[in-house]
Parts: C-alpha cells; sequence; structure tokens
C-alpha cells in the first residue's frame, strides 16, 4: 500500500518535472531567437486610404468605475476616425448601464463612431457577446479591450501592419500594468504575468508552436474568427479555445512584445481569486475539449504537441502542487517506517532540478531594464520565493477550478471586479463589486494553515527536516491566502 502512495507521489512530482523542462525549453527557443530581426513585409501605415476599416470591440458587464476610462483611451486612437468603428457591448444590470450610454453620446457628438450596443440577455456571457458583436460589425479586423485596460494611443497602428502576411489571423500584444507596485499581490501578479508575456510567448511564438489570444489587448482578422466555427461558449475561456481552433486550421498568430498594452492587476484577494478561479477551470475546459483535436489533426509537428499538452494542461499544476503537498506529510512517516525504500526517497533528489528550472525561467523574463545587475537579483530572489509561496497557498482553491473543468461541471462566467486604481494612495474599498467571500474553501485554506504547521512539527519530530523548508513556504503561502481573503472581505 505505502508502494502505491509513493508511486502517486512521484506521478505529481513527475509532472512537475516535465513542466518544468518544457518551460525550460521555451527559455531556449526565446533567449535564441530574441536578437533576430526577421524582416516582414508590413501594411504601410502612412497610406491612409488604403489601411482596413476595424472593429474595435469593449465587451462589458458592470464596469461602473472604468467604463469612462476605457472609451476615453480607445477615442485618442491615432488611427484614422473613417478607418474604424467601436462597439461597446454592454451586458450591464446596474448602473453601469446609463454611465456608459453618456459617455457614448458625448463620444458621438465629437465625431466617433461608436454605438452602444445591448442584448436581451447575457447568453454565452463575453463569448456571446463578441459574436452579437460580431454579426454587426463592418470591420475587416476586431481589436478586443476588456474593461480593464488602458490602450496606447498608437495601438491599430503598431498592430495592423502585420496583416499584410494573409496567414496571419491574430497579432497580440504584451500586457503592462499600471498599478504593479501598489502592494504585494500585485507586484507577485505581474512577476507571473511578465514571465507569461515575455518567454511563454516569446518562446512558443519564435518556436512555431501554438500560443493564445490573452482575451484582450489584440487584433482577430475577421475572417480567421469565422473560418474557426467563431466564438463558442462551452468553456470560459473562449479566448484560448478559439486560438487552438484557429491555429489547427493552419491561422498564423503573432505576439508582438515590443507593444505594450496598459492594464489594471486585481488590488484585492477575493478579485484575484475569481480571475484565477476563471482561467484555471477554463484551461481544464479547453484541455478536455482540445487536447484530442491537436493529436487527431494531421501535420502537427511532434514538438508542438508537446508544448500543447503542457500549455493547455498547466492549471493541472496546481493539482500537483496540491497533492504532493498534501502527501508529503505521510510521506514522512511511510519514509520512517519502511526503510526498504530509501533508494526510492534518495533518487527523488532528481526532482529538485524541477526548482533550478523554474528559477532560470523566471530570472530570464524578469524585466532588467534600468536596473544594475545586483538590484536585478535583489528583486528575483526576493520576487521568486514569495511568488512560488503564494501560488501554493492558491493551489487548494485553482485545484478545484481544475477539478471543475474536468468534471464538465458549467458555471458562470464570473467577471474579475475593476476598482480604477492607478496609484499607491487609490483604494478598492468601498467598490460595489467586491462581495463576501467567506466560504468553506476560505475555511479550509485556515485548516491547510495548520496542518502544515503540523508538517514542521512532524518533521521536527522525526528528525527529518528535508521537507521543512518545503511547510514552511505552504504555511506562510496558505496564511497568506487565507488572511487576505478575510481581510478583503466586506465583512471585514
Amino acid at each position: 500500500m505505502e508502494l502505491v502512495f509513493i508511486i502517486l507521489y512521484a506521478f505529481f512530482l513527475t509532472f512537475i518535472l516535465f513542466y518544468s523542462f518544457v518551460q525550460f525549453n521555451l527559455v531556449l527557443l526565446y533567449s535564441k531567437r530574441k536578437g533576430e530581426n526577421k524582416e516582414e513585409e508590413l501594411i504601410d501605415i502612412n497610406d491612409k486610404e488604403a489601411l482596413p476599416f476595424v472593429t474595435i470591440q469593449l465587451p462589458i458587464y458592470n464596469e461602473l468605475y472604468v467604463i469612462e476610462r476605457l472609451i476615453d483611451a480607445v477615442a485618442e486612437f491615432d488611427y484614422p476616425r473613417n478607418k474604424f468603428e467601436v462597439q461597446v457591448l454592454d451586458d450591464s444590470t446596474d448602473e453601469t448601464v446609463e454611465v456608459t450610454a453618456k459617455k457614448v453620446t458625448e463620444m458621438q457628438s465629437q465625431g466617433l463612431d461608436i454605438k452602444h450596443v445591448r442584448r436581451d440577455d447575457r447568453k454565452g456571457f463575453k463569448a456571446g457577446a463578441l459574436a452579437y458583436g460580431m454579426e454587426l460589425a463592418r470591420g475587416e479586423f476586431i481589436a478586443i479591450f476588456d474593461a480593464d485596460f488602458i490602450p496606447v494611443p498608437q495601438f491599430l497602428n503598431k498592430t495592423i501592419p502585420y496583416f499584410k502576411n494573409s496567414k496571419v489571423g491574430v497579432v497580440q500584444t504584451r500586457w503592462e500594468h499600471i498599478n504593479q507596485d501598489y502592494s504585494l499581490l500585485t507586484r507577485l501578479q505581474a512577476f507571473g504575468l511578465d514571465a507569461h508575456f515575455s518567454v511563454e510567448q516569446g518562446g512558443r511564438n519564435r518556436g512555431g508552436h501554438f500560443i493564445n489570444f490573452n482575451g484582450t489587448a489584440g487584433v482577430w482578422r475577421k475572417v480567421c474568427i469565422e473560418d474557426s466555427g467563431g466564438w463558442q461558449s462551452d468553456t470560459i475561456t473562449e479566448d484560448l479555445d478559439l486560438s487552438y481552433r484557429a491555429q489547427l486550421r493552419n491561422w498564423e498568430f503573432k505576439y508582438l512584445e515590443n507593444v505594450g498594452s496598459p492594464a489594471e492587476l486585481p488590488a484585492a484577494m477575493n478579485a484575484l481569486k475569481t480571475q484565477q478561479f476563471r482561467w484555471t477551470k477554463g484551461a481544464a475546459e479547453c484541455t478536455i475539449k482540445n487536447l484530442p483535436r491537436v493529436f487527431k489533426t494531421k501535420g502537427v509537428p511532434f514538438g508542438t504537441r508537446i508544448h500543447a499538452i503542457f500549455h493547455l494542461m498547466n492549471s493541472f499544476i496546481f493539482v500537483c502542487i496540491l497533492m504532493t503537498a498534501l502527501m508529503s506529510i505521510p510521506l514522512l512517516f511511510i519514509k520512517k517506517n519502511f526503510p526498504e525504500h530509501d533508494m526510492l526517497f534518495k533518487w527523488a533528489s532528481i526532482y529538485a532540478l524541477s526548482m533550478v528550472l523554474l528559477g532560470v525561467f523566471y530570472w530570464v523574463s524578469l524585466p532588467k531594464r534600468n536596473k544594475s545587475t545586483i538590484q536585478s537579483i535583489g528583486e528575483f530572489f526576493r520576487l521568486f520565493p514569495l511568488f512560488l509561496t503564494v501560488s501554493m497557498g492558491l493551489s487548494l482553491h485553482n485545484s478545484i477550478a481544475v477539478f471543475e473543468g474536468y468534471a464538465g461541471k458549467k458555471t458562470a462566467f464570473i467577471r474579475t471586479p475593476k476598482f480604477n486604481i492607478n496609484k499607491s494612495s487609490d483604494s478598492w474599498k468601498g467598490n460595489k463589486y467586491l462581495v463576501n467571500n467567506i466560504s468553506l474553501l476560505t475555511i479550509l485554506e485556515g485548516v491547510m494553515v495548520l496542518y502544515f504547521l503540523g508538517g514542521i512539527a512532524v518533521g521536527v519530530y522525526l528528525h527529518d527536516y528535508g521537507m521543512i523548508p518545503f511547510h514552511v513556504m505552504l504555511t506562510i503561502g496558505f496564511a497568506y491566502t487565507f488572511v487576505y481573503t478575510m481581510k478583503h472581505s466586506k465583512l471585514v
């Protein structure tokens, strides 16, 4: 029986190790090709008459605090005004409707081609709104921005030229963060997202592997959406779903790391949890839906299939973290009472390589602009352990999302509350969209703190100190998640 337990534990560690190797491969692809300047034929942005017409879609749902900011930003686009239209796809059920209507009327009076588009219901949620808007869209290309973004005026001028290549179906830009220094929580989010928007997106794109449209701050070729089956709402990450369907239809994606699109990071733990739940569950749903297609579609290179496995299944990492964490304490007793398995535990030291590979991955992705080497090293060794620690603390929450996704349990698309936070003096307190999230799950996160405190005590008692750093990180991670969930709840 104890051998079965050890094998299960090894399975989860092995997945983490293989995931780390794939991430390291992305580092190699990203670093090897980063300096290459491939000559590309581009649309001449100075030929105003020949520029294609673009539809800009702004899908919103109860975005009282940020909708005016978003519309103002889009109105500043320096693309010719007779060459684009704006659709505010408003599914709101509160006073956002009135605020938006007033803002749209104001912008129309200033000559902006903008429409306030309303539906009878929220069928299909964001995917449904995008599909509804596309039926009305006049543009050859469709740019999409979520409500928490503040796109720069040059956005279309920097993205549309890449559609000169008729095979390009999507141009995606890098997310920037307007409030990353607001708190430790936002700084750690920025740390993780910067890795995605450098090594992951850049490495996959340069290696010819599948990447994903990130749901916002990108432009689609309209016929690409239509050819790939359109927006579908059977997953809650419609962006990842359509991305895979499009690339399996041989459409090419272009990622522009040098073009930034500023956005606001969730400043409250409950808002972050909402976002994380949707992303991790949606990725699991897309795994069930699209991974079989990756293997059935002829002509997909072997390397691309491997990367697709770990791309689609990246949320399974949280399950592996949770399961190895829960199993680690009983494993201390097995190690003590079954010395015949000592050789297996010695071989297990190879899994420490995962930490080294992930460390390289995040080091390469860390923005080092205007920083000395000493400053960069200091920032890395401060943020990397904290990022891993808080990720561990979110593992229970995100694992439940993954299990729901694999099981096919359908839930509504829950939006991430926006705060309109731009500087440290701004506050999210009093935000009407933040609701009490003190649930059974939150209580279980508190129980986890006690469980891993017990793990530290067990290690000391058995004079087995190898797991203690892991249990300390788990204790701190779950304590951070539990305390800030409580603190950021409306009840506290």
